[in-house]
């Protein structure tokens, strides 16, 4: 079993569907005995939303976070270089982009089907800074592997704080200008959050604006095959009468059959009667005119020897 694989495909999933295909995966490498990848998937551990969010848009917008890890890497240059004006700039801009992106994960959880609440959506913009403050979590990070909410970042590793005091002895002027710029920073970052929760709210809203019109067609569907079966039920009633009336139709045709080929029979035994009855007075004329013969020829003869 290909445990990196199976590995991306899990983290793909939403979170919800995590555990179930992770424990199927280890009953089948079990049961090809590959104890091995078994050992490796079962350690494999559900990544919570906020994290599953960040991974999704690491997966889905690669360039994105490549720009994004650039940022994280320039503002780790800046800080060890002490480079007040780089390290203002990368900051600008990671402000900006954690933004876009926060917005851009909540797009990609809502398409996804597992929509993200605000506070979910702050977890996700943490996970975002401690990715560019922390190396060890940008690594997974960008292959959609993160596992779990990352150290809070605060700061960037590497810049001792003998530096950073002497950085700022150094360089007082530059303090009040580098707050500004931070506030203004934070400032607009808390302006993007809020367009990305109003964002997220208005799809939340969309989506119960969908699923009242669904519920809505369902009911009228549900009306509509009730009315249609009720139109099937009374169909089928007509159709049994019908047949039942069929039914009686065939019969009295049969019966009616039956009383012709009867009254074929009686006609022709009454036919052969006559015929019979009529030869029979033939016979009897014949006989008549028989006897009417016999005695006009005994009349005769009678009549001969008496003269």
């Amino acid at each position: 079993m290909d445990v990196e694989q199976v590995t991306d495909e899990l983290y793909a999933l939403r979170p919800s569907e995590f555990t179930a295909a992770r424990d199927a995966y280890v009953a089948e490498a079990r049961r090809a005995k590959d104890r091995a990848a078994a050992r490796a998937i079962a350690a494999l551990r559900r990544p919570p939303l906020a994290v599953w969010a960040a991974n999704l848009l690491a997966r889905e917008r690669p360039e994105e976070a490549e720009r994004f890890l650039a940022v994280g890497e320039a503002l780790r240059e800046a800080h060890r270089t002490l480079d007040g004006e780089r390290l203002r700039e990368a900051g600008r801009q990671r402000h900006r982009l954690v933004a876009a992106l926060v917005r851009t994960a909540a797009a990609l959880a809502e398409e996804a089907g597992q929509p993200v609440s605000d506070p979910v959506l702050r977890e996700v913009e943490q996970i975002l800074h401690a990715v560019l403050a922390h190396p060890e979590a940008a690594g997974p990070w960008a292959k959609g592997r993160l596992t779990a909410l990352p150290e809070t970042a605060v700061g960037f590793p590497g810049v001792p704080p003998e530096t950073l005091a002497a950085r700022a002895s150094a360089a007082p002027k530059d303090r009040a200008p580098a707050r500004d710029e931070e506030r203004k920073a934070e400032k607009a970052e808390k302006a993007e959050r809020a367009r990305a929760a109003e964002m997220a709210r208005t799809g939340l809203a969309r989506r119960e604006q969908e699923r009242d019109a669904a519920r809505e067609a369902a009911t009228a569907a549900a009306a509509a095959a009730e009315e249609a079966a009720e139109r099937l039920r009374r169909a089928e009633r007509e159709g049994e009468e019908a047949a039942e009336r069929l039914r009686r139709a065939e019969r009295e045709r049969e019966e009616a059959a039956e009383a012709a080929a009867g009254a074929e029979r009686a006609a022709g035994q009454t036919g052969a009667a006559l015929r019979a009855a009529e030869q029979a007075l033939d016979e009897a004329r014949d006989a008549v005119a028989h006897a009417d013969e016999e005695v006009r020829r005994h009349g005769r003869a009678e009549r001969g020897r008496s003269s």
